[in-house]
């Protein structure tokens, strides 16, 4: 099963199982029959209720207009307002991603929808080609917009001074309310590092320099003091990940 890392916003980074040709193409088909199901909706209305009173060219165009715009946008609309998915792409537990963490924006799901033209050619050929050969989901749309296509459950969801914080939970250091986030994510990616490597010095320049801005000087290891103002960092924040 292939699987992409993507770091969040807040700094965690999560692994998820990229959609197989299988899915896609089965969400693409149940999407479809959605598709031709409007358009046969479309028609028979058409043939029993204007077609007997209005014959003309004009009514001809104008329920062609209004089968086939929805039917058009269909794919648009859906990863727009269902936040990366169509009825497809729901029932078979997948959807759209930005692969820098980001949520998609409506550009980039219309750069997408785009490229579906060139996508579709041969019967699909070419997306399934690319999508096999950049190994991480992508056909020709995702490419230019920098998407993936996902099982919409995490694999993992791993960060080592992550947290579940007690309701109780009493802040130690009221003083790390002095760094903002951006020193709060360089501190956890240093962390992390040092942790990794076991890089025990980088570890304590880490710790010192947090001493340092915040002014307090306490007796605890230095892997200590870190997970304790993170965990303080993130109860004072309120909904930022430690």
């Amino acid at each position: 099963m292939d699987t992409i890392k993507i770091r969040t916003t807040q700094n965690v980074e999560v692994e998820y199982a990229i959609a197989s040709v299988g899915d896609r193409i089965l969400a693409y088909l149940i999407d479809a029959v959605i598709g031709f199901g409007w358009l046969f909706i479309c028609i028979m209305a058409f043939a029993l209720l204007m077609a007997p009173h209005d014959p003309s060219q004009t009514s001809i165009v104008v329920a062609v207009v209004i089968g086939m715009l929805p039917y058009l946008f269909y794919d648009l609309l859906c990863e727009i307002f269902m936040n990366g998915q169509s009825f497809g792409k729901r029932a078979k537990d997948i959807k759209v991603i930005k692969m820098n963490g980001q949520s998609p924006s409506i550009g980039d799901y219309l750069l997408r929808w785009m490229f579906r033209l060139i996508d579709i050619t041969l019967y699909g050929v070419v997306a399934i080609v690319t999508i096999v050969i950049t190994g991480k989901g992508q056909r020709l749309g995702d490419l230019a917009a920098g998407t993936s296509v996902i099982k919409t459950s995490a694999i993992k969801r791993r960060n080592p001074f992550q947290v579940q914080l007690e309701d109780d939970y009493a802040v130690v250091f009221p003083e790390v309310s002095v760094l903002s986030d951006k020193d709060m994510a360089l501190l956890r990616k240093l962390l992390s590092k040092a942790v990794q490597h076991k890089n025990e010095v980088l570890l304590h320049s880490i710790a010192e320099r947090a001493k340092q801005v915040m002014g307090v000087y306490p007796e605890m290891t230095d892997r200590e003091f870190l997970k304790t103002i993170i965990k303080d960092y993130q109860h004072l924040t309120a909904g930022i990940e430690a």
